[in-house]
């Protein structure tokens, strides 16, 4: 059970990294490599790019349409979004599927909804570091192209962010899975061993009565053996 609740802190803590990531302004700033004079900050994230001036006065656009956008930003979109929606089935499902709760059925059934808990919290995990990575490959990749000439950009907050989340989601949910398959390991030990028990307490109980395990098969009570038998009584 304490297993279950650490995980269980463990993989919301994680999910909500990843769900602060999403509207987070930071995914990239503009870079001041080689600039002498700044007169301005731009910077952007998956819904709006922007540009602060030296005064502090920020203005910012939304991306006008979406299929004008870049491949790279949409696949992060449906990522992230697909990060937050299985974090969110996670954490419901573990409320339900963990034994310090009331909910949820017999113990058997607990540990399955456990387990697909776990799975859901791995995938989320997945779904936003590939996100992120994504996202900082193509600002690394232009910042390291030298035939790009446009504005290059840094690693903004938001990424380092969901990497943190995505980490804490994976290892919540492996410690989640990993939490329901001990448990049903040592129960199956249990038994088997509960079951030896009992054996060894019969074989000892009738070796107190003067029985062993590997006994002399019943007497034979046949008429040969009882005319031997009385042959035997009548010579001695």
């Amino acid at each position: 059970m304490y297993q279950e609740i650490m995980a269980f802190a463990i993989a919301t803590s994680g999910w909500v990294l990843v769900s602060s990531t999403l509207p987070t302004d930071y995914w990239k700033v503009s870079s001041l490599d080689g600039t002498v004079i700044t007169t301005a900050t731009y910077w952007s994230n998956l819904w709006k790019t922007c540009v602060t001036d030296s005064t502090g006065v920020s203005n910012c656009k939304d991306f006008p349409s979406m299929l004008a956008l870049d491949g790279y930003i949409q696949a992060c979109r449906g990522l992230m979004i697909a990060a937050v929606c299985l974090g969110f089935f996670g954490t419901v499902l573990a409320l339900v599927g963990m034994k310090c709760t009331k909910i949820g059925g017999s113990d058997k059934t607990k540990g399955r909804i456990a387990c697909v808990a776990g799975v859901n919290f791995i995938l989320s995990g997945l779904c936003s570091l590939s996100a992120c990575s994504l996202y900082a490959h193509r600002i690394t990749s232009e910042f390291f192209n030298p035939l790009y000439v446009a504005q290059k950009y840094e690693l903004g907050a938001a990424l380092f962010i969901g990497w943190a989340g995505s980490v804490l989601c994976v290892l919540g949910g492996a410690v989640l899975c990993f939490s329901v398959l001990d448990c049903k390991k040592k129960r199956a030990d249990y038994v088997y061993r509960g079951a030896a028990a009992s054996h060894s307490h019969i074989s000892s109980y009738q070796r107190g009565r003067g029985q062993s395990v590997g006994q002399r098969p019943p007497p034979d009570y046949s008429s040969a053996s009882r005319a031997t038998n009385f042959d035997k009584n009548v010579y001695v």
